[in-house]
């Protein structure tokens, strides 16, 4: 079990289920989401997660400000 195992979880269940997942990506500092229906996303429990500084949707992306080990939270989404 990685360090972001439970928050992975806890993510995926926010944004909707992996059902509601098109593609995933990464970048420097945030998770990058394409959700098939963005209203599931419950943004103000994402943005109560302590691994989490913020949110913001853009170019259709939702994405997740995680901060620099964000590599590492990604693979435990994978």
């Amino acid at each position: 079990m990685g360090k972001y195992t439970n928050d992975a979880k806890e993510l995926l269940h926010l944004v909707g289920g992996r059902e509601n997942i098109a593609a995933v990506s990464h970048c420097i500092t945030r998770m990058r989401f394409v959700l098939n229906d963005p209203k599931k996303a419950d943004i103000q429990k994402i943005e109560a997660m302590k691994v989490v500084k913020g949110s913001f949707t853009q170019a259709g992306q939702f994405q997740v400000i995680i901060g620099n080990t964000v590599s590492d939270f990604y693979k435990e989404i994978l």
